[in-house]
């Protein structure tokens, strides 16, 4: 069976920099941004975007319901 790959988009705007989805995340895909968004706030990134299998727990977390997850669809053989 295909490892599920994954990936999520996060709105850098809305972000608060809270830090919930990096524990939430099994796999360590995301990590915070040094840049930060027009509030000052850094935000959240996907980081090791290779590792991300879309299991949805970082947007589970978010207070403010700004990481949209996406499951990518295997590639038939």
């Amino acid at each position: 069976m295909a490892k599920v790959k994954g990936a999520i988009v996060v709105d850098i705007e809305m972000c608060k920099g809270c830090v919930l989805c990096v524990g939430a995340c099994p796999f360590d895909v995301i990590g915070m941004s040094k840049q930060v968004n027009g509030k000052g706030y850094h935000f959240a990134e996907m980081v090791k975007a290779e590792a991300c299998t879309g299991c949805t727990s970082c947007a589970l977390v978010c207070p403010d319901t700004v990481i949209t997850v996406y499951r990518l669809r295997p590639s038939k053989k």
